[in-house]
């Protein structure tokens, strides 16, 4: 398991600097201040959380908690960051995506419960 959250961190952190210079060179004259704020948004949160799966991979936890972070930190960074990428790029293409709008809170669901899941397991943590 520790080798699947330090292969998906990496991949997403990698993913995140390439989509990040992407929105600050490639988009910075196609959308306006707004919507790039919007896509660093999704890129911060990618990157932070990619950071945790790296970290999660070091933490003394059960095979059990570290495979359920893993699913939880992944779709929730595919359906938060992927959904804001594509909300703050709308104007770029045929697909409106406002129309699975609802994609993002559940993602940002996914994320919170993965830290909720994290504290538990810390304070049930024994010296």
């Amino acid at each position: 398991m520790n080798k699947r959250l330090l292969v998906t961190g990496s991949f997403l952190g990698f993913l995140g600097v390439v989509i990040g210079a992407f929105g600050a060179h490639g988009l910075e004259k196609l959308l306006d201040a707004d919507a790039i704020a919007t896509f660093e948004t999704g890129v911060k949160y990618q990157i932070y959380h990619a950071l945790l799966l790296l970290l999660v991979a070091s933490f003394a936890l059960s095979e059990k908690t570290k495979k359920t972070l893993h699913i939880l930190l992944l779709a929730g960074v595919i359906l938060f960051s992927g959904s804001i990428y594509g909300l703050a790029t709308n104007a770029l293409t045929s697909f409106d995506f406002k129309t699975i709008g609802l994609i993002t809170p559940l993602g940002g669901t996914l994320l919170i419960t993965a830290w909720l899941v994290l504290i538990v397991k810390f304070f049930q943590m024994k010296k």
